[in-house]
């Protein structure tokens, strides 16, 4: 009963090994070089517009506070 258990232990094993090492393989080709090169840009650019879109809020918020008219500026 004992080895069953092993043997099912080391198949198990085994597998995910198998499949980790496919994982790996696919995401060191240049395949997988310009995904992960295209994930970061498409973050960085998600970051970038979530940061202009903060300041624009911000800045608003700061005219509406001050009562500073934005058409002035605007013609500046």
């Amino acid at each position: 009963m004992k080895r069953i258990l092993w043997m099912g232990i080391g198949v198990a094993i085994g597998v995910i090994a198998f499949r980790k090492i496919s994982e790996a393989q696919s995401t060191l080709g240049p395949e997988g070089l310009n995904r992960a090169v295209g994930r970061l840009a498409d973050g960085i650019y998600d970051f970038a517009d979530a940061i202009r879109d903060g300041m624009q809020e911000r800045e608003t918020e700061l005219r509406t506070a001050l009562g500073i008219d934005s058409q002035d500026v605007a013609r500046r």
